[in-house]
């Protein structure tokens, strides 16, 4: 049996995809900050209404591109995205999805958030690339 990738092997992935990103896209991602946890946090599950820890695979935190103000003071916080790891390996396994395939939808949907678009903005462009 072998071990279940980590945190670093996480980490890892995620930031090949950030490399793959275009620009002019990719110009706007350098002060993200990238984290990979195992679980969301209670607080973080509240706030979403969640129930489980299962249902949170990644989030963004911080003031998408369109909204930042050039004269705002900086919150000390800035933007970041995580991964929660335990999530993305259970669904790894319920659904059979490679984790590099997983690890990229859930980079590629946070740095969506990062540029504004909603879920339902997200889930409208996924639907009208499969067609």
């Amino acid at each position: 049996m072998t071990n279940p990738p980590t945190i670093t092997d996480f980490e890892t992935i995620a930031r090949r995809v950030f490399e793959t990103i275009p620009v002019p896209f990719a110009d706007y991602l350098g002060d993200i900050v990238l984290r990979i946890e195992d679980w969301p946090e209670q607080e973080i599950l509240d706030h979403f209404g969640m129930t489980s820890p299962y249902q949170l695979s990644g989030l963004y935190q911080g003031v998408p591109v369109g909204v930042k103000s050039l004269w705002a003071q900086p919150s000390g916080k800035g933007d970041r995205i995580t991964l929660y790891r335990r999530p993305l390996l259970a669904e790894m396994a319920q659904t059979g999805v490679a984790l590099e395939a997983l690890i990229r939808h859930v980079v590629i949907h946070e740095v969506g958030h990062h540029f504004g678009l909603s879920d339902a903005d997200m889930h409208a462009i996924e639907d009208s690339a499969e067609d």
